[in-house]
């Protein structure tokens, strides 16, 4: 089982609780006010609470995910049937079940990328670019490189009712790959596996999604529109998919 499979378990909601939906409302509100529109694809929704607010705010939301355990959680959210049923895909980010051209907006949040290699990270942005429409609007939330190796923690240790975490956290590849080793123990049993995630710095993302057709409209440092510099702890890139230009006359 890759690391990917095995982090996001049905119990991602109990060691992280505060990812919720009251969390994710002001996320969804700035999202919605970057222009998203039509038909929007939620890529690696986890169990949808994305998904659901903007679906509530009028778009036509498709979520999709690789952890079927964190899908079926998306069913014990508020309306579930009203606003989610139907709407939630298992599928891999490196090859989307969907037809070119037929998204008019994809959000990738909460560094769901860099899990695959470069080259595999690759295929998950020539998938993005394959299925958005000219005009579509991209959003990809990664974590910021800079922010990372300044900041990285060791090892920390999490006790919760039911529930004790120890995570610990390396760089590797001249601080190009942040891996942390995490250790969960419910009720006597441990389950442990190994995140590995590619940090992408902004000089590298732009020039590969502009070879995509997908190029870089703004970046933001987190969810409440902040600056992006070297202390932000995110780095969300806003790019548009490029609509095919027309040559008029003759040479």
């Amino acid at each position: 089982m890759n690391w990917f499979e095995d982090a996001f378990r049905a119990d991602y909601r109990r060691v992280y609780p505060h990812r919720d939906l009251d969390a994710a409302r002001p996320e969804a509100r700035w999202l919605a006010a970057q222009g998203l529109r039509g038909r929007v694809l939620d890529l690696c929704c986890g169990f949808g609470r994305h998904t659901l607010l903007l679906a509530e705010s009028g778009l036509d939301v498709v979520g999709l995910d690789l952890s079927d355990e964190l899908l079926l959680q998306a069913r014990a959210l508020p309306e579930f049937e009203r606003w989610l049923a139907g709407r939630l895909v298992r599928g891999d980010a490196r090859e989307l079940p969907f037809r070119d051209q037929c998204f008019d907006g994809l959000v990738n949040l909460f560094s769901s990328f860099g899990y695959f290699g470069e080259l595999g990270d690759g295929r998950v942005l020539s998938e993005v670019a394959r299925v958005v429409r000219g005009g579509a609007l991209v959003v990809l939330d990664l974590m910021n490189p800079s922010h990372v190796r300044a900041n990285l923690r060791d090892e920390s240790v999490r006790e919760g009712d039911d529930f004790l975490l120890r995570e610990r956290r390396s760089l590797l590849e001249g601080g190009r790959r942040v891996v942390k080793d995490v250790e969960l123990v419910v009720g006597g049993e441990a389950r442990r596996w190994r995140e590995d995630v590619r940090l992408y710095e902004l000089g590298e993302m732009t020039p590969r999604l502009a070879d995509l057709g997908l190029d870089v409209r703004s970046v933001h440092g987190g969810f409440d529109g902040g600056i992006f510099d070297a202390r932000a702890a995110r780095m969300l890139i806003v790019a548009e998919k490029r609509r095919r230009s027309t040559r008029v006359g003759s040479d």
